[in-house]
């Protein structure tokens, strides 16, 4: 039986019925299957627990993984997480001695992993390409689909000056132009002004560069490149979940890359740097698990090219996700980080987190902050973070509950407490 948030209510509340009443042995789903009322329940497994859709982005913000580990102890019961790539989180149940990893033997990995090349592109102290030869020739090689991951979607997200690279912005708003495709014009992403004709303020040049290209740019570029090939995307409104076996270019973003029978020929990830760019303490953990679902999707025998820095992808060379992990949850330890540690975040008026935090929380709590919360998240005002020795995460899990409840009961304005969030 399956059981989603995206059932119908009448089909969701047959199938919670049907679980509760013990009609059915298994249960399958998305995150709202870990809640299901099963009484003699014998195993709770879970694939790919690193997926940011696991976390439940409303009120109490439960991962699924934690249900599930909670359910497991409560009612001794056997518990199986897999996947390509292993978490912090995952590493951290292993070396509790909880939990046993299942792996294969290090030659298995890497006779069944495709033999994967890692290059910038750079030669003879040259800068990089964004495309090196060895891409190209793997490619051109291939008699079968190759598949390209490409980390943004959309077509010229980002525009700057061609002359000083300055960044292009609004002359309205000051927000950041783009190009949704290559028939549109160039407006801003803010406000929607137009912005032709351009004209840079700081050295009045007037042609753009994309220093970030997006997947649909992108597939023009490869379809000029090789027109042999038929050219497919996945990603954003138009996911393909299959593609049939031939002479094609599948270029996806991540978590969106189509399977095909018999898998890929050619795996090329593309734009490495990018996927790490972003300011966030679990983008190397985020990024790797991207990249090892990617290369999973390679046939017996295939190739793969990752333009990067070979000794940020070494995990990826190696095939081991395991020293990774390990390697991850030792930076967590040092950085006082989950799963080694307890963090909360407390989003609400900036009066109120002031008078946080001259609280006294837990022996050994670090008060963080104040500071302005990202405009970005759900967030309002400003941001408080408490961090904790996770032996004294349930006294500081009890006090900012009793907290709760104190303003709750004052019919004061809730506040957003969030243990353990997934991104800061």
């Amino acid at each position: 039986m399956s059981l989603t948030a995206s059932q119908p209510p009448a089909e969701r509340y047959r199938s919670f019925l049907a679980a509760s009443r013990g009609e059915v042995q298994v249960v399958l789903g998305t995150r709202a299957a870990a809640f299901a009322p099963i009484a003699d329940l014998g195993l709770v497994a879970m694939w790919d627990d690193g997926d940011d859709l696991f976390a439940e982005p409303r009120s109490p913000y439960p991962h699924a993984r934690e249900v599930l580990l909670v359910r497991a102890a409560a009612q001794d019961t056997g518990v199986l997480i897999g996947g390509y790539a292993r978490t912090a989180e995952g590493q951290s149940v292993i070396d509790s001695g909880w939990c046993t990893e299942l792996v294969a033997e290090q030659r298995e990995r890497r006779r069944a992993w495709p033999r994967l090349t890692v290059t910038d592109g750079s030669t003879d102290g040259a800068a990089p390409v964004r495309l090196p030869q060895e891409a190209f020739r793997a490619i051109r090689a291939a008699e079968g689909a190759v598949l390209v991951q490409v980390p943004r979607r959309g077509y010229r997200e980002s525009l700057s000056c061609q002359t000083c690279r300055e960044a292009a912005r609004c002359t309205t708003c000051h927000g950041p132009l783009g190009q949704s495709s290559a028939a549109a014009p160039i407006t801003c992403r803010w406000c929607g002004q137009g912005a032709s004709p351009w004209a840079c303020p700081s050295c009045s040049g007037t042609e753009l560069r994309s220093p970030v290209v997006g997947a649909l740019r992108t597939a023009e570029e490869f379809a000029r490149a090789f027109p042999d090939r038929e050219v497919v995307t996945s990603g954003g409104q138009t996911i393909v979940d299959n593609v049939v076996p031939g002479r094609r270019l599948v270029l996806s973003t991540p978590g969106a890359e189509p399977r095909v029978e018999g898998g890929y020929d050619v795996v090329i990830l593309l734009d490495t740097w990018l996927m790490l760019a972003r300011a966030d303490v679990r983008v190397e953990e985020e990024s790797h698990r991207r990249w090892f679902n990617a290369l999973a999707l390679a046939g017996p025998g295939a190739k793969a090219v990752a333009i990067g820095d070979a000794q940020t992808l070494q995990a990826l060379v190696r095939a081991d996700p395991a020293g990774f992990a390990a390697r991850e949850l030792a930076g967590r330890a040092e950085t006082h980080l989950p799963p080694t540690a307890r963090l909360v975040t407390v989003g609400g008026p900036d009066d109120v987190l002031v008078e946080l935090a001259q609280r006294e929380w837990t022996p050994h709590t670090e008060i963080l902050g104040p500071v302005p919360a990202d405009p970005r998240s759900a967030e309002a005002g400003e941001r408080l973070i408490l961090r904790a020795p996770r032996r004294e995460g349930a006294a500081l899990a009890r006090a900012l509950a009793a907290l709760a409840a104190e303003r709750s009961a004052a019919k004061m304005p809730g506040l957003r407490i969030q243990v353990d969030p997934p991104t800061l």
